[in-house]
C-alpha cells in the first residue's frame, strides 16, 4: 500500500466548509464567579477602553459578581488587551503574549499536533497533552470538559478584546480542576466595519484573515470572521493548517440582551515528536525518525455554537437573570509512533487515537443587590461529556512486515462519560468606604464511566464519583488612592481526568481505577497594587499546599496508569509593573519565582516497559515541568517625529525546567531578545493601514522551548524556532 499524502497534500489550507457552522456562547451584562463567567464590560466602559486603548485602567469580570477595575479586584488577575495581542505576532498562540502575566507559563511547542503547555503557579505543568489544571473559557463558552481536560487551539485571538487570568485562591470559584482561569472576551461592535489581514512569515508561515461587524438596526448586530494558517514547520514532520470561522448575533432590548454564537475549528498537523537529549545536544532542528517513519499526525473538527439571555429588572433587590446555554462537538484522530510488536500485546489500545466527543451545559444565575453594598450571585451549572473513543492499530500487513501510517484493525472500543452538577453563590460587602470583603462557595458533583465494548482484552468499564465543596474568603483595604491591599484563603479540588481513570494499578487485571484520589490543595494569598500617575504595580505572594498529587504509576502494554503521590508545596511571589517614562518612552516588566517541590517521598517508573514503580522520587524533588523563575521585559518608544509609529525590544527568560519527578534532566534556562516595529497610517477618517515587523530571538539562541513531562522514552525536548521573521499587514475600513 502507498504511503499517505504529506500534509501539504492531505489537507491543504482552505476556507472552511459552510456546513460546519454551529456553536458558542457570548456573554452579556454583570458577570460573577461560576463556571460560563457570562458577562461583558458594561457599554459605557467599553467606549472609553476602546478610545484610549489599553492605556486605561483594566476593567475585569472575572471571578466577581460585578465589573470593576483590576486594581480594585481582591485577587492577583492580569488583563492583556488587543493592542498588546496585535503587537505580539500574527495572534496564532497564547504562547505570542502571554509571558508578560506573572505566575503564568504558556510555552509554544513549535508543534500544532499537541496543545500549548499551560501552567498557573504549577498547576498544569504535568499535563501531557492538552491543558491541565486550569480552567479555559472563550467567550463564556468552557474549552475545559468536565473531566478537566482542555484545549485553547480553537480561541480567536485576532477578535479579542482582552484576555483576563485569574490566578490563586479565587480560582477555586470555578469548581473542579481550577488552578487558574484563562478567559477570553471578544471585540464588540461599536459601528459598521471590515478588516483584512496577512501575516507572512519564517518557517513557511502564512496566514489569511478577514472579518466585518455591523449594526443592523432595531437593536440587531452581527460581527464574523474567517483566517486560514499554513505553515511549513520548524522541523522535518512538522507541517500545520488551521481554519478558524466565528460568528455571533446579538440583540439588545430595553431590558434584555440575546448572544448567539457559533464556531468552527478545522486543523492538520504533522507530529515530529520530542528529542533526546542526545538528539537534542547534536541538532535542534532534527526529528526524531520515528515521526516519519510512522508518519505522526493529528487531525481536529470542532464546531460548537451557544446562546446567552439576559434580563435586566432593576437597580437593588433582584437586579438581574441569565440564563445560557451550549452545545459542541470535537474529533480528534492521532497517529503515533507505536511499533506494531507492541501492539501485539493483547491489551494494547492500538496506534491511533480517534474519538468523537460531544460536549454541552447550561446555567443560570441571579444577580442581587442590596444597599448598593452587596451583590451577591447564586447559581446553578450543568455540564456533560461523552466520548464515543476507539482505537486503531496504526499500520496494515503483519506486524514482521507493517505498513505504518495508515488505520487498521480495532483495538478499544469505549463510551467514556462525564457529568458535572454544581450550585454556588458568592457576595461582595463593601462594609466600609475603603474595605471589601467576599466570600463564596462552590459546591458540586463529577460523575465519570466507562462503558467498554471491546473486551477480548478485558472489561476495562467501571465509573466513580467525586464530590467537592471550595469556599473562598477575601478581604480587599484601599488605604490610599494609590494602595490596594489584599488577602485570600481557598480550597481547590482537581479530580483525575478520564484518561487518568482509564487503567488500574495493576498490571494483571483489567477495569477502572478505583483507587485514585481527587488532589485537594489549601491556598493562601497576599497582594498589594499601587497606582500614581503613569506608574502602575502588581506584587503577590502565595503558599499552596496539595495533598494526593496525581503522578504516573507505570507504563505498560502501551497503556499508562496512575497514582496518588502524597503531598506537593507550592510557594512563590509575582511581581508586575508598567511605567510611562515620558510621552514617547513605556517599559514594561513582570517576574515569577516559584518553588514547587514534593514533600513526600515515593516510587515512579524511569522508562518502559515498567510493570510497577520501581525508581525512588525523594522528598524536595521539584514538580516535573516547573521553573523557579521566569520573567518578561519591554521597553516600547513612540518617535513624536513618525505618527503612528512604535519601536520596542523585549526580553523574555526562564529558568530551568525538570523534565521528571526523579529530576534526572532538565532542559537550560533560557534568555532571548525580540525587537517589533508596529506603524499605523490613518489613510483616510474611515480607511486605517497596520504594518508590523517582528524578529525573534534575535541572537538565534538555540534552547528548550518546552518540555514532555515523564516521556516514557526519554524523548523530553521541543526546540524552539532560532531566529524568525514576521511581517504583517493588516487594513481596516470603516463605514
Amino acid at each position: 500500500m502507498s504511503r499517505p499524502l504529506r500534509p501539504s497534500q492531505r489537507f491543504p489550507a482552505a476556507p472552511l466548509p459552510a456546513a460546519a457552522l454551529r456553536r458558542l456562547v457570548q456573554a452579556l451584562g454583570s458577570a460573577g464567579c461560576g463556571a460560563l463567567l457570562l458577562g461583558t464590560v458594561p457599554a459605557a466602559v467599553q467606549a472609553q477602553q476602546a478610545e484610549a486603548g489599553d492605556s486605561l485602567e483594566p476593567v475585569v469580570i472575572t471571578a466577581s459578581p460585578r465589573a470593576q477595575r483590576l486594581v480594585d479586584a481582591p485577587y492577583a488577575i492580569g488583563v492583556v488587551g488587543s493592542e498588546s495581542l496585535r503587537a505580539a505576532g500574527p495572534m496564532i498562540n497564547l504562547s505570542e503574549a502571554m509571558a508578560q502575566v506573572p505566575g503564568l507559563v504558556v510555552a509554544n511547542r513549535n508543534n500544532y499536533a499537541q496543545d500549548l503547555q499551560i501552567s498557573s503557579r504549577g498547576f498544569g505543568a504535568r499535563a501531557g497533552f492538552g491543558v491541565r489544571g486550569l480552567r479555559l473559557y472563550t467567550d463564556g463558552i468552557p474549552a475545559t470538559m468536565p473531566d478537566g481536560q482542555g484545549q485553547v487551539g480553537h480561541f480567536d485571538l485576532a477578535g479579542a478584546e482582552r484576555i483576563e487570568v485569574l490566578r490563586g485562591p479565587f480560582s477555586a470559584l470555578y469548581g473542579n480542576s481550577s488552578g487558574g482561569v484563562i478567559a477570553v472576551f471578544s471585540q464588540p461592535v461599536r459601528q459598521a466595519s471590515a478588516e483584512a489581514g496577512l501575516d507572512l512569515g519564517s518557517h513557511g508561515l502564512r496566514q489569511l484573515r478577514l472579518g466585518a461587524a455591523a449594526p443592523l438596526g432595531e437593536g440587531f448586530e452581527i460581527a464574523t470572521s474567517v483566517q486560514a494558517m499554513a505553515l511549513d514547520g520548524l522541523r522535518p514532520q512538522s507541517e500545520a493548517s488551521r481554519g478558524l470561522f466565528n460568528l455571533r448575533l446579538g440583540w439588545r432590548g430595553e431590558h434584555d440582551r440575546v448572544t448567539l454564537l457559533a464556531s468552527h475549528q478545522r486543523q492538520r498537523a504533522d507530529d515530529p515528536l520530542g528529542l533526546s537529549r542526545a538528539q537534542f545536544d547534536a541538532d535542534p532542528d532534527s526529528t526524531t525518525p520515528q515521526a516519519e517513519s510512522f508518519d505522526t499526525r493529528k487531525t481536529i473538527d470542532q464546531t460548537q455554537a451557544g446562546a446567552s439571555w439576559v434580563h435586566r429588572f432593576g437597580s437593588s433587590g433582584l437586579v438581574q437573570s441569565q440564563l445560557a446555554a451550549y452545545a459542541g462537538e470535537r474529533h480528534p484522530v492521532q497517529y503515533l509512533a507505536i511499533a506494531a510488536g507492541t501492539q501485539a500485546n493483547a491489551r494494547h489500545g492500538g496506534g491511533i487515537i480517534d474519538f468523537t466527543r460531544r460536549y454541552g451545559g447550561v446555567e443560570g444565575r441571579l444577580l442581587w443587590r442590596f444597599a448598593d453594598q452587596v451583590d451577591l450571585v447564586t447559581g446553578l451549572n450543568l455540564e456533560t461529556q461523552r466520548d464515543d473513543r476507539q482505537g486503531y492499530e496504526n499500520y496494515t500487513g503483519t506486524p514482521a512486515a507493517p505498513v505504518y501510517g495508515v488505520q487498521g484493525t480495532l483495538r478499544r472500543d469505549e463510551l467514556n462519560r462525564a457529568e458535572t452538577r454544581e450550585a454556588f453563590a458568592q457576595a461582595d460587602w463593601r462594609f466600609a468606604p475603603d474595605w471589601q470583603a467576599s466570600l463564596g462557595l462552590r459546591g458540586g458533583a463529577l460523575e465519570v464511566s466507562v462503558e467498554d465494548r471491546y473486551l477480548s482484552n478485558g472489561d476495562d468499564s467501571g465509573e466513580r464519583t467525586f464530590r467537592y465543596t471550595n469556599p473562598v474568603a477575601g478581604l480587599r483595604w484601599s488605604p490610599s488612592p494609590q494602595l490596594t491591599l489584599h488577602a485570600s484563603a481557598a480550597r481547590g479540588y482537581e479530580s483525575p481526568t478520564l484518561g487518568e481513570l482509564a487503567y488500574p494499578a495493576s498490571t494483571t487485571s483489567a477495569g477502572f481505577n478505583t483507587t485514585l484520589q481527587a488532589q485537594t490543595s489549601r491556598q493562601v494569598e497576599l497582594g498589594a497594587k499601587w497606582r500614581s500617575g503613569a506608574l502602575a504595580l502588581d506584587a503577590a505572594l502565595f503558599h499552596i499546599r496539595t495533598d494526593d498529587e496525581i503522578g504516573i504509576a507505570f507504563n505498560q502494554g502501551g497503556r499508562a496508569s496512575y497514582q496518588n503521590v502524597g503531598r506537593t508545596q507550592r510557594e512563590g511571589a509575582e511581581f508586575a509593573g508598567s511605567w510611562r517614562i515620558t510621552p514617547a518612552w513605556r517599559g514594561l516588566v513582570s517576574l515569577t519565582l516559584l518553588r514547587a517541590t514534593y514533600e513526600d517521598d515515593f516510587l515512579t517508573c524511569a522508562g518502559i516497559p515498567c510493570t510497577a514503580p520501581n525508581t525512588p522520587v525523594p522528598a524536595g524533588n521539584r514538580v516535573a515541568g516547573t521553573q523557579r523563575a521566569s520573567a518578561y521585559a519591554e521597553l516600547a518608544w513612540t518617535p513624536g517625529f513618525l505618527a503612528g509609529g512604535e519601536a520596542a525590544v523585549e526580553w523574555r527568560g526562564q529558568g530551568r525546567t525538570a523534565v521528571n519527578d526523579t529530576n534526572s534532566d532538565f532542559a537550560a534556562g533560557w534568555g532571548i531578545v525580540n525587537l517589533r516595529w508596529r506603524q499605523r497610517f490613518e489613510l483616510t477618517a474611515q480607511d486605517r493601514l497596520e504594518l508590523l515587523a517582528r524578529v525573534d530571538n534575535l541572537t538565534d539562541k538555540r534552547y528548550v522551548g518546552s518540555v514532555i513531562v515523564g516521556d516514557a522514552n526519554g524523548r523530553y525536548f521541543e526546540p524552539a524556532a532560532g531566529r524568525s521573521l514576521l511581517a504583517s499587514l493588516r487594513y481596516r475600513r470603516l463605514f
